[in-house]
């Protein structure tokens, strides 16, 4: 078995030797996991075509509108004054799969990878539906270029580049709504050119990447697979080859077909490579852990059937810890996932009292540019605009009320405004006091009240009134 810390890269896969790519053409495979997949990958492909549709508070479930600045997450309402709450959602999901790491490996990226899900659920499906099987599409592909393969080809792409528009389209619409996305199908493009261009973008990196490019995403691109090394240890739940069972490997004879797991000199392996033909990377997981393994459990499935066909006991090639492919017990609770779990609650506590401390409404005070104050017959005058800003989904309602010294008197333009969900209002306020009055700058507040509120929905906007003797 390979050192999980110097993880192998003995099978060639979709890298060759010399750093050309060699374009892996995976077998079909049936059984448990691929059946488990391929639930999994279309209840996540509905799931997220889904969202913009369903509504939550009279918006989609989720709705990035970035050119507003605003944006709808599951009932919630943020926007641009939010940001800051951003690190919390990013970082979370960057634990969350540290953390998952730790104990299932790469699940991500066998199970819930969108590059996974939409390769394996959407564009291989359609490949296999028109080039066929492996054996006969590696055959087409290296012979003379035919009217069958040419047609082939043609069908090929122009199905990836409608399934590439589609994914597009939905992508888009987390940004301006499907509404919108419905409304800008039926108008010219030259009508919302950067939303037009934005389509035409996603959809040529989704075409190129899914037709040409797909694994290498996975070994060349994302850095996943090279943290492996400091993200599993051994007792982290990975799909493995038994060695100690499998070893050595014989092909299959009359005389071994009959035996059972330990029957005989050679082990369980048959030499048979069909779990090398299957594996979408093109790598042989014999060959012990590497990093262009995706945990896509293919190979187990391709395994299984084998044993089963030759009457052998499943589980020569299975998901299991490092410790348990070598015949020791593994160890689920450890001091590593001790430290992750503390750090996991702690994150979890601070992220829910920065959303806890996030107010319904933000009220801001500041001076009009120019002079910052006049005087005209004895008395000192300010200018100041309150901008209020509604964060809620709904229409508030405010009351705007002056709080300060006596000797200063308060001119505010709107005592009581309503705003729009996420809208906001610029209200002019003037401060006047007697010249006589002034001793120094004077501080005051201007406080505004959600009407109908408690009084904990209210915020104090504070400013100095300034001047000269």
């Amino acid at each position: 078995m390979a050192n999980l810390h110097q993880l192998r890269v003995l099978g060639e896969g979709s890298l060759g030797r010399d750093g050309k790519h060699k374009r892996p053409y995976p077998a079909d495979v049936a059984g448990r996991f691929a059946r488990a997949r391929q639930v999994v990958f279309w209840a996540l492909i509905v799931l997220w075509a889904a969202l913009p549709w369903i509504p939550i508070g009279g918006h989609p479930a989720v709705f990035l509108d970035v050119d507003k600045r605003q944006f709808f997450l599951f009932g919630l309402t943020f926007n641009a004054q939010d940001m800051w709450l951003l690190f919390f959602m990013l970082s979370g999901v960057a634990f969350g799969l540290l953390y998952a790491t730790a104990v299932l490996g790469r699940v991500w990226c066998g199970w819930a990878c969108p590059q996974t899900v939409f390769l394996e659920g959407v564009f291989r499906p359609i490949e296999r539906l028109i080039n066929g099987p492996r054996n006969v599409a590696m055959r087409r592909a290296k012979g003379p270029f035919t009217a069958d393969r040419a047609w082939r080809g043609v069908a090929t792409h122009a199905a990836y580049v409608v399934a590439a528009l589609l994914v597009a389209h939905v992508f888009l619409a987390y940004f301006v709504s499907l509404p919108q996305v419905f409304a800008m199908v039926r108008t010219r493009p030259s009508a919302h050119p950067e939303a037009f261009a934005w389509m035409i973008v996603t959809t040529g990196v989704f075409y190129g990447n899914f037709a040409f490019f797909r694994e290498q995403l996975c070994v060349v691109v994302c850095p996943y697979g090279r943290l492996q090394s400091v993200l599993i240890d051994d007792d982290s739940l990975v799909v493995g080859y038994d060695e100690r069972r499998g070893e050595p490997r014989a092909k299959l004879t009359k005389a071994s077909a009959p035996a059972q797991t330990g029957d005989s000199k050679t082990g369980d392996c048959v030499e048979c490579n069909r779990c090398v033909v299957v594996c979408p990377t093109g790598i042989d997981i014999r060959e012990g852990l590497q990093l262009d393994c995706l945990a896509c459990t293919a190979c187990i499935d391709a395994c299984d059937d084998v044993m089963d066909k030759v009457g052998r006991a499943r589980g020569l090639i299975r998901y299991d810890s490092l410790r348990g492919l070598r015949g020791e017990t593994r160890r689920f609770w450890r001091p590593r996932l001790a430290v992750y779990t503390a750090f996991l609650v702690v994150g979890a506590i601070v992220a829910t009292f920065a959303f806890r401390q996030r107010e319904p409404f933000e009220a801001n005070i500041v001076r009009l540019a120019g002079t910052p104050y006049t005087r005209d017959g004895g008395v000192i005058r300010n200018a100041f605009e309150l901008h209020v800003v509604n964060k809620q989904s709904s229409v508030s309602s405010f009351d705007i009320e002056a709080v300060g010294d006596p000797d200063l008197t308060f001119v505010v333009a709107m005592a009581h405004v309503d705003i729009e969900p996420l809208g906001s209002r610029r209200v002019p306020v003037f401060v006047t006091m007697d010249q006589s009055h002034f001793r120094a700058d004077r501080a005051f507040v201007i406080r505004v009240r959600e009407s109908g509120a408690s009084d904990a929905r209210v915020h104090a906007a504070r400013a100095v009134f300034l001047g000269a003797l």
